[in-house]
């Protein structure tokens, strides 16, 4: 197996499962602002840039830097529930990490998330020096299911679109990974295995623990 193969990783349902403090973070910054919430807003907007959220999914105000003051306060807010409630790497993530890294195989983070949430978390959960860059929120124009973040972080790591791998875990994450012309390898850490498998995934799996090179080597024979 050579190292012409590329591995991006979504970050939050893949590398992390921080689910509960990004929705305990949308419910503080509604208490304080006095903003609604509706019912499953969360799930309709889990893997999307908080940009698109805040107007087209929770409809709070259509002004650019109202939607920036928003956006940023919720981050806050996220980063200080993180602190109070702690991370762990999802199960089988730091080894899988380490066996490509032993292997010489170029890793990038490739994410709706902000810069500052990720390398916040990197360090909490000990996984500083796995990835060789990353490409977050603050890097694209167009979030997911747009292709952007995962052909930037293909580019990033100077591996073609078509030798890399992405894991994903959400829908629109499949599909911008599917868009970008990548193997997408889907994680039933949000949603139930099987429908990731209608979504046309490459290959799915519970978590990492059921992954190693081989396998992934295996979806480009």
């Amino acid at each position: 197996m050579g190292t012409e193969f590329g591995f991006i990783f979504d970050w939050d349902g893949v590398v992390v499962d921080s689910s509960r403090q990004h929705e305990l973070s949308w419910d503080r910054l509604a208490e304080v602002e006095e903003l609604a919430l509706y019912p499953g807003h969360f799930k309709d907007g889990f893997g999307k840039k908080n940009s698109f959220i805040i107007p087209n999914l929770l409809k709070w105000t259509d002004d650019p830097q109202e939607i920036e003051r928003l956006s940023l306060r919720k981050e806050e807010f996220y980063r200080e529930i993180v602190a109070e409630t702690g991370l762990s790497p999802l199960p089988g993530v730091a080894s899988f990490l380490k066996e490509l890294k032993a292997a010489g195989f170029r890793a990038c983070v490739g994410s709706s998330t902000p810069r500052r949430n990720i390398d916040a978390v990197t360090s909490l959960i000990g996984l500083e020096g796995r990835f060789d860059d990353v490409v977050s929120a603050d890097d694209v124009g167009n979030g997911k299911p747009d292709p952007e973040v995962f052909l930037k972080a293909a580019a990033k790591i100077g591996v073609e679109p078509s030798r890399c791998v992405v894991f994903e875990d959400s829908f629109s994450g499949i599909e911008a990974g599917q868009r970008a012309g990548m193997k997408v390898v889907g994680l039933a850490t949000t949603n139930p295995i099987e429908s990731l498998r209608e979504h046309g995934v490459s290959l799915a799996a519970s978590s990492f623990e059921e992954l190693n090179l081989q396998v992934v080597h295996d979806l480009f024979a």
